[in-house]
């Protein structure tokens, strides 16, 4: 599994959000600058924020974008699952029921399953608020 940009960039910028939580609706001009992200790549990163129901916005002179949950109700997988549409490992877990016609006697179907089951676990632990508090060397990952 790779984190694309997108999901790297969209991660940022929600973090950055969570760390200015309590100054309102925050303009994309200024997360652009702390976060040296591009406004125009970041414009394209909210409409897939937006589908996970994770950002509010407000136009105007005092417009911008803030969180739509407290830091410590959106978690890490929300995040990526909103920005990379899916964390499955392999093409044929994107369906439930997996429709492969081979997944029935698929050996290897387990060891990709048990993975994603760790990597979605892993990022469910993970909220916004963690990050900002510095928490994350405490998600050490054990099996």
């Amino acid at each position: 599994m790779k984190i694309s940009t997108r999901g790297r960039y969209a991660l940022r910028m929600m973090i950055d959000l969570a760390q200015h939580y309590d100054q309102g609706f925050i303009a994309l001009k200024d997360i652009s600058k702390r976060q040296d992200i591009s406004k125009k790549y970041l414009e394209q990163i909210i409409p897939f924020l937006n589908r996970g129901n994770l950002l509010s916005a407000t136009k105007g002179h005092m417009g911008g974008y803030r969180l739509a949950k407290a830091p410590s109700e959106i978690t890490v997988r929300e995040i990526l699952e909103s920005a990379e549409g899916s964390l499955v490992p392999v093409g044929c877990m994107d369906n439930t029921p997996n429709l492969c016609k081979k997944c029935e006697d698929c050996i290897t179907l387990p060891i990709y399953e048990g993975l994603y089951d760790v990597v979605t676990k892993y990022f469910d632990s993970i909220t916004l608020e963690d990050i900002i508090n510095r928490q994350v060397s405490e998600f050490i990952y054990t099996i």
